[in-house]
């Protein structure tokens, strides 16, 4: 007569039989689960869940020449600028195009509506959006140097 072994797997037709297959199936599942979600939200994280670009870095601030706009009613505005470039600009700004399109943009006004401060706010936004989007990355920043209206 042999005597049984604590390691003998139960006879086939028992429930024990039964039961251990299903629970490392189980495990397995659960583990496979986890790492399919660990390595997901890796995934995400490293190629495209920012959100947000970096803002740019700042530069050399180059300041332009000072110009004189004839405004929209008669008046005169004696408007100096300088533009803030980022890291990426490895030379000197040519400062034409922002000039071009600050005379483009102030001309149009009138002295009333350049009066307060709220107003010139609004129309310097204006002319930092257009000068931005113009130099393509390489100016992040337009600054009033002088700012004279008669």
């Amino acid at each position: 007569m042999s005597k049984k072994s604590a390691k003998e797997a139960p006879p086939e037709g028992s429930d024990a039989a039964a039961a251990a297959p299903k629970k490392s199936r189980k495990k397995l599942m659960i583990i496979g689960l986890v790492a399919v979600l660990v390595l997901g939200g890796g995934g995400y994280a490293a190629f495209g869940g920012g959100g947000k670009p970096a803002p740019p870095v700042p530069g050399a601030v180059f300041p332009m020449t000072s110009i004189t706009i004839n405004l929209s009613s008669g008046h005169f505005l004696k408007l100096g600028i300088a533009l803030q470039a980022t890291k990426k600009s490895k030379e000197a700004v040519d400062g034409s195009k922002a000039l071009d399109i600050a005379i483009g943009i102030y001309s149009n006004k009138s002295i009333a509506e350049l009066s307060s401060t709220v107003a010139r706010g609004k129309v310097k936004k204006e002319m930092v959006d257009a000068v931005v989007k113009k130099y393509d990355g390489t100016v992040m920043d337009v600054y009033l140097t002088e700012f004279v209206m008669q």
